[in-house]
C-alpha cells in the first residue's frame, strides 16, 4: 500500500550548517541519524526509535540564489506529482522547484499556497509506506501549524487541494485572532494541525512543526543548553498539551510539543 493522499509524510532541515543542527535536535528531540552522502550532497537522516522522520541537508545554493532562507520544510504525500502541481496552480499556488526525482526514492517538488507558505509534494517510488506511529511518539511531528496569509481562504486551498477537514475553532483574541483546527486524515478524524492569520512579526506566512517531546519543562532546558533560544512558552494549550516555539543556533524557527502533565 501507498501512503494516504495528502498527508505529511516527512519533514527536512535546510540550513547553514549541518553539524550544528545535527548536535542540537539530537540533543533537544532525541534523535538518532545516519548519513548518505554523494559527490554533490550530503544528506543526514533523522529517526526516532528506528522510524524515519526527516532530514538535514545544506540550502541549495539555487535556493538561496533565490531568496530563500534556512528552513523546515514539510512533505505532503500525493499520488502523482504532476497531476498535484497543475492542481496547486490552477488554485493559485506556485512552483519553487520543478518536478524531479531523487534517485531510488521518490518524486518530488517544491511548491507554496497562494500566500507564499512554502512545503514540498512527494511521492515514494513503488508502493512504499511508512511505519504508522500513534499520536504523541517522541520525536515524530506531532503538530503542523500554519501562519496564514489569510485563513479563510487558505484553509479552502489547502482542503480542495488534499480533503483535509476543519475542526474545532478557538478565539485566541488579539493578533491572533481565530485558531483553527484541521485533519489530514493520519489519525482519521482528530485534529493534528492548526491554522491561524500570521502575526506582522513574520515577514511571510510560513508551516511550523512541532516535535514530540515527554516533558516540556526538560525540554526547554535542552534548548537552552543546546544553544538554541525559547520565543514563547512553555505553556498549556486547549487540551491540556504544553508547547513552546524557538530557534535553533542557525536561526531556523522551530516548535515542541508535549503531552499534558500528570
Amino acid at each position: 500500500m501507498s501512503e494516504p493522499q495528502g498527508k505529511f509524510c516527512w519533514c527536512e532541515l535546510l540550513t547553514t550548517d549541518v553539524d550544528g543542527a545535527k548536535a542540537f535536535y539530537t540533543q533537544v528531540v532525541g534523535w538518532t541519524t545516519d548519513e548518505f552522502n554523494g559527490p554533490d550532497m550530503r544528506y543526514v537522516r533523522v529517526s526516532a526509535n528506528g522510524n524515519g522522520v526527516g532530514g538535514l541537508m545544506t540550502i541549495p545554493q539555487e535556493a538561496c540564489d533565490a531568496g530563500a532562507k534556512p528552513c523546515w520544510v514539510g512533505y505532503i504525500w500525493v499520488r502523482d506529482v504532476e497531476d498535484a502541481v497543475q492542481k496547486l496552480t490552477a488554485a493559485g499556488g506556485s512552483v519553487l522547484r520543478a518536478p524531479d526525482d531523487i534517485p531510488m526514492i521518490g518524486r518530488f517538488a517544491v511548491v507554496s499556497d497562494p500566500h507564499g507558505a512554502a512545503f514540498t509534494l512527494f511521492r515514494h517510488i513503488g508502493d512504499q509506506r511508512s511505519t504508522p506511529v500513534p499520536p504523541g511518539t517522541p520525536g515524530h511531528v506531532g503538530w503542523h501549524e500554519l501562519h496564514a496569509g489569510d485563513l479563510q481562504s487558505d484553509l479552502a486551498f489547502y482542503q480542495g487541494q488534499f480533503g483535509w477537514t476543519a475542526g474545532q475553532k478557538f478565539e485566541m483574541g488579539g493578533p491572533v485572532g481565530t485558531y483553527q483546527l484541521f485533519s489530514t486524515g493520519a489519525h482519521g478524524g482528530e485534529p493534528d494541525g492548526g491554522m491561524m492569520n500570521k502575526i506582522d512579526v513574520f515577514p511571510k506566512p510560513f508551516w511550523l512543526y512541532y516535535f514530540n517531546v515527554d516533558d516540556i519543562n526538560a525540554a526547554a532546558e535542552r534548548v537552552k543548553s543546546a544553544g538554541g533560544q525559547v520565543m514563547m512558552g512553555p505553556h498549556e494549550v486547549p487540551g491540556g498539551s504544553w508547547i513552546l516555539q524557538g530557534t535553533d543556533p542557525q536561526g531556523v524557527m522551530f516548535a515542541l510539543v508535549a503531552p499534558p502533565k500528570a
